[in-house]
């Protein structure tokens, strides 16, 4: 199994910055995408950014040109450069990692989510 630890959630100011980090232990399995969710009071949990192996990157339209997805393959971490924060980025953010063995199934893990409040 692959068991993921997030850091780096916290409070901050609008227009203020975070970065959050999400190291994953892993033996026997090779990572695919990697990515992060976030899920705020009263709404569903939503994808905000995610990374291929390969590098290529995805976001959610609303964090677009502010928020930043990144990968060390080397330390199986990803990261979420996150700038110009806006008091509607307040979430619990997750990490979310697909992974498999030797067999073609992917799995999928989560983080212990990282509470950010951005404060206007």
């Amino acid at each position: 199994q692959v068991q993921l630890v997030e850091s780096g959630g916290g409070l901050v100011q609008a227009g203020g910055s975070l970065r959050l980090s999400c190291a994953a232990s892993v033996r026997f399995f090779s990572i695919n995408a990697m990515g992060w969710y976030r899920q705020a009071p009263g709404k569903q949990r939503e994808l905000v950014a995610a990374i291929t192996s390969g590098g290529s990157t995805n976001y959610v339209d609303s964090v677009k040109g502010r928020f930043t997805i990144s990968r060390d393959n080397a330390k199986n971490t990803v990261y979420l450069q996150m700038d110009s924060l806006k008091p509607e980025d307040t979430a619990v953010y997750y990490c979310n990692v697909k992974y498999r063995g030797i067999t073609p199934y992917e799995y999928t893990n989560w983080g212990q989510g990282t509470q950010v409040t951005v404060s206007s």
